[in-house]
């Protein structure tokens, strides 16, 4: 598969926008979340796939599985590894809005590590 270079342009939408996903990329797939006062995703896993999350304005949580809370926002980045469950709750006043990147673990049942 032949991939190219291209550039997405963010909307200034209040609705999710889809950013990167095969076919043009090989794996990663990627979008931009916005969340409401008050709102949040919705709990789910990470599956076999890890989970970058870029904030790009406001303040929230991320909860972590059964017992862990995690404070977000603009400036901040957040990784949640493989199968792990989370939600992402918007507990300010203002919109909170993220990125996220999302690359499988395992690729063809095999697992693959980059190292610095």
């Amino acid at each position: 598969m032949t991939t190219e270079a291209f550039v997405v342009e963010l909307t200034d939408s209040a609705e999710y926008q889809s950013l990167l996903k095969p076919p043009k990329t090989h794996i990663i797939h990627s979008g931009r979340v916005y969340l409401k006062p008050g709102a949040e995703c919705g709990e789910h896993s990470t599956g076999d796939r890890e989970e970058m999350l870029v904030f790009l304005a406001g303040k929230g949580q991320a909860v972590i599985g059964d017992n862990k809370t995690l404070e977000v926002g603009q400036g901040k980045i957040l990784y949640i590894p493989p199968q792990t469950p989370h939600n992402i709750k918007n507990t300010s006043d203002k919109p909170l809005s993220y990125i996220f990147c999302v690359v499988p673990t395992t690729i063809g049942g095999e697992n693959h590590h980059v190292h610095d």
